[in-house]
């Protein structure tokens, strides 16, 4: 093709802002790529610049068209920026997962995504594809006054923070105060415990000295019975 640039030249558009918007910076494009990741800029660089096309932005908003179309065209852009790589229709075809039919379809502008794919290309080279990003701008209408009663209801809700923590700081005083009360009346159950299992140990202790005494006592009445009763027989045969 005729006028080409020679490979690594890139393309001379810069990216400026306008008044209804922002230009893309599409300088650093290389017009004839050297590898994977230049390929891939060229490639990008034909997508946005195709779809960026009023006919195009109508076309897409129907979705079955955007659908289609969409993918016809990418497969175009990938054509193209392979082809200008030097890659054979072959290589670029196992690349992009399409017949070699199709893709020669695209490179011979035979599809209307490969026409609009070369005439992007060639506004690319000769600088004359500028994309025009429109600002959007949000309505201020109405705004200041909502952002005042915005601000009204937070000082009303700092204000309800500053009561809750108020709160929050005299119910912890409390708790902190009970807690000490149940402290002091645990500390007091403990000590009552441990003088009732005091007690206890004596009240042990004084059963078993009144069972021993009782066993003595009984003991002592059993041997008073029989000599009461030696003594009886002693008396009856003496």
């Amino acid at each position: 093709m005729s006028g080409e640039t020679t490979p690594g030249e890139k393309t001379q558009v810069g990216g400026a802002q306008g008044s209804s918007g922002e230009v893309i910076d599409l300088t650093n494009v290389p017009l004839k790529p050297l590898g994977k990741r230049e390929i891939s800029q060229l490639e990008m660089a034909l997508i946005i610049g195709t779809l960026y096309r009023p006919e195009i932005l109508e076309l897409i908003r129907d979705p079955v068209e955007r659908s289609t179309w969409v993918d016809s065209l990418a497969v175009a852009a990938g054509a193209y920026a392979r082809m200008k790589a030097g890659l054979p229709v072959s290589q670029i075809a196992e690349e992009l997962g399409r017949s070699e039919t199709t893709i020669r379809s695209h490179l011979n502008m035979k599809t209307k995504a490969g026409k609009l794919v070369h005439e992007t290309y060639e506004k690319l080279k000769k600088g004359e594809l500028k994309l025009v990003v429109p600002f959007i701008r949000t309505p201020v209408a109405g705004c200041e006054e909502q952002v005042k009663a915005l601000e009204g209801e937070l000082e009303k809700q700092r204000n309800r923070l500053k009561e809750l923590e108020a709160k929050i700081s005299e119910l912890t005083e409390a708790v902190k105060q009970r807690e000490e009360e149940i402290q002091g009346l645990r500390s007091g159950a403990e000590a009552l415990k441990r003088e009732l299992e005091e007690r206890v140990k004596e009240l042990e202790s004084c059963r078993s000295n009144v069972d021993s005494m009782r066993k003595t006592l009984e003991d002592a009445a059993r041997l008073l019975q029989e000599a009461l009763s030696m003594l009886q027989h002693v008396a009856n045969h003496g």
